[in-house]
């Protein structure tokens, strides 16, 4: 019969600073009680002699926890003070550690030797001095090393962060862009007294919006959900290019549970829209392509328009028409989807342009492949519960709060590595 073989999870030996400190003060000063010992019977000495070392040893084990408790209070302290208050504490506890001594080989060797208490204090000071100079030195960079390695773990928490808030930023940027022009089609809708038409654009204006409220900015989802978030934006272009707006999507199978960043693919469809399909009587032709090429997820958008005959077509996504039908840009657009996929992704990336002579502008995006364990839940799987929507148009519905992000840092400093007091 096969069992089933459960995973180990390592723990980090300094997981728990009170376990990880009695786990090396026992087996420090055991280590040194028994180096003791095999050399004192390695030397022919008589058994007797243990006790005198376990004594000894067992004096060094409490002096370095009363060092403990007082280094705790000098580490934090300007330097002049840690080191300054170090050398006299250790000075303070080596001489009691060898008076201590001297007065247990006194009554050991009682009769035997003719040696005073100071020459005793005097010969055997080398051992406690070389015993807690060791200890305090091994204390001090114990904690020198935890503190840099939670100084790096800080700044990596915030660098995580600094990136996060900036992909937030960046994908919050293009959410107005949609909105204005989408509202503005309402509001023609609405002077004309289509009724009809305006009502069906608001609701799945609202659908789309609850859509880009429920997810994350800086979250990862897949190729799947994309292609469904594009849906529900694609519903409300058409009712304002109608058959001027075609579409043809080839996603490969294997494409569908690649992860990419939320709401990237959307602004690339809204800019071929808006330059190809926007200034062009008969309309335009806009296909997604996705598949997988070397472990690696290519991403390509195409429209059937004038091209890059406008200057502005690679940098902008938000523009007004002059009096000469000519797009005025405001500076934001397929920069910004080369700023998120840099802070997605570093240098790991290929973000490339093409326009032909003859028109049509290509958009290529290749980025890592990466797909989650579990599959996600499929937008289409909610219904919007809200009386008298769509039921074409049903979107997600807000199953919880918010999540902490993991992200968010503990700014309260930890304790030195000692006993808990």
């Amino acid at each position: 019969m096969l069992m089933a073989v459960l995973p180990i999870q390592p723990t980090p030996f300094f997981a728990s600073k009170n376990r990880a400190f009695w786990n090396l003060q026992l087996a420090g000063w055991g280590g040194a009680f028994l180096l003791r010992a095999m050399s004192a019977l390695a030397n022919g000495l008589p058994l007797d002699l243990l006790a005198v070392i376990l004594v000894n040893t067992i004096t060094g084990f409490s002096i370095s926890l009363v060092l403990s408790v007082v280094y705790r209070q000098l580490i934090s302290r300007k330097a002049v003070v840690t080191w300054g208050g170090t050398a006299l504490v250790l000075t303070g506890a080596v001489l009691v550690h060898a008076s201590i001594d001297a007065w247990v080989q006194g009554i050991y060797y009682a009769g035997s030797s003719d040696t005073t208490f100071a020459q005793r204090v005097i010969g055997i000071t080398y051992i406690p001095l070389t015993l807690l100079g060791a200890w305090s030195a091994l204390y001090f960079a114990i904690n020198y090393f935890l503190t840099v390695e939670q100084q790096a773990d800080r700044l990596e928490r915030l660098e995580a962060q600094a990136t996060s808030a900036q992909l937030a930023m960046l994908r919050y940027q293009l959410n107005p862009h949609f909105l204005f022009n989408t509202l503005n089609s309402i509001s023609t809708l609405v002077l004309l007294k289509q009724t009809e038409p305006a009502n069906a654009m608001l609701t799945r204006l609202s659908g789309f919006l609850r859509h880009t409220l429920i997810s994350e900015p800086g979250s990862q989802v897949t190729l799947a959900q994309e292609i469904e978030t594009l849906q529900l934006y694609l519903d409300i272009e058409r009712m304002r290019f109608e058959d001027r707006l075609r579409t043809d999507f080839a996603i490969e199978d294997d494409a569908m549970d690649a992860q990419l960043p939320s709401m990237l693919l959307q602004p690339l469809i809204e800019n071929a829209i808006k330059y190809a399909v926007g200034p062009q009587e008969e309309g335009a032709r806009i296909s997604l392509s996705a598949r997988i090429i070397a472990g690696r997820l290519r991403i390509m958008v195409e429209d059937t328009g004038p091209g890059a005959n406008v200057p502005v077509r690679q940098q902008v996504l938000d523009y007004e028409f002059d009096k000469a039908n000519q797009p005025i840009s405001t500076g934001v657009g397929l920069a910004n989807i080369r700023n998120r996929l840099t802070q997605a992704y570093g240098a790991d990336h290929k973000f490339e342009t093409r326009s032909e002579s003859g028109g049509g502008f290509t958009v290529i995006i290749e980025i890592p492949l990466q797909t989650e364990d579990e599959p996600v839940p499929s937008l289409s799987s909610q219904a919007d519960t809200q009386t008298g929507s769509d039921p074409a148009d049903a979107t997600h519905a807000e199953t919880g709060p918010t999540p902490q992000p993991a992200s968010a840092i503990d700014l309260n400093p930890q304790r030195a590595i000692g006993p808990a007091t």
